[in-house]
């Protein structure tokens, strides 16, 4: 699985995008179901969501209880969702203006949390892998804290092919490890899209775990069969993933 070991505390994955909007959460979803139908006790965790609601004491973010309700344990959301910012911005700005400053730390001891309870947590990214955190930091650092390999999401749709190289490229140079992509389509029809994805597999160093079609309602324990988890497992199996 490109060269390179998991060396994560705990076995995890984090789901980064090419971009905002191409399906971090349904492929999120869909691992946790696959896992699940496995017979693995799954967390899920999203450190960073910005678009909330607020219900009693509690903000609420759709992804978050997407994520909440496909995991097979129950974990406070505290821990799946150590930071929830109202308006649906930039992760940075949102901290910002709610005079929040987001601490790597905080969301490595909430990971290690539900880690000590799964066989595996499902990290979802926010937005796009380079996206800022802060200032100075970006949705890379959280994956590079936790330590996890990465499965890249790639919104298929025009530009698909750009957006994912140069994603497979940052990666890399941020001493990350791929361990699969997943192809996800995002609009009804794409022109060329086996071409597209021809083109993909013949340039990402990383094996293609499923094609996701569109589809606007779907069952997710169905639709996660279409998820071959099976590098991932053997990279477990090998020892790669601890």
């Amino acid at each position: 699985m490109n060269g390179g070991r998991y060396r994560g505390a705990g076995r995890g994955l984090f789901v980064a995008g090419t971009d905002t909007g191409v399906g971090k959460t349904r492929v999120s979803v869909l691992l946790l179901h696959a896992f699940n139908a496995r017979g693995w006790r799954t967390a899920a965790m999203k450190p960073v969501a910005a678009g909330a609601r607020r219900r009693g004491s509690a903000w609420h973010n759709e992804d978050v209880e997407q994520l909440r309700a496909a995991a097979s344990l129950r974990s406070p959301r505290v821990s799946v969702n150590p930071y929830c910012f109202a308006p649906p911005i930039a992760p940075h700005i949102a901290a910002a203006e709610a005079g929040v400053r987001i601490e790597l730390p905080r969301i490595r001891a909430a990971y290690r949390d539900l880690a000590r309870a799964a066989d595996l947590v499902v990290v979802e990214g926010a937005g796009g892998l380079l996206v800022p955190i802060d200032g100075c930091r970006d949705t890379a650092d959280i994956a590079l804290k936790l330590d996890l390999p990465v499965v890249l999401v790639v919104g298929l749709r025009l530009g698909c092919i750009n957006h994912a190289l140069l994603t497979v490229a940052a990666l890399r140079s941020r001493g990350l490890v791929l361990a699969g992509w997943v192809a996800n389509s995002i609009v009804p029809r794409m022109a060329r899209r086996e071409q597209n994805i021809a083109a993909l597999r013949a340039r990402i160093p990383a094996p293609l775990l499923g094609l996701i079609p569109h589809q606007r309602r779907s069952d997710p324990r169905s639709l996660s069969k279409r998820l071959d988890i099976d590098p991932l497992i053997r990279g477990i199996s090998e020892g790669k993933l601890n």
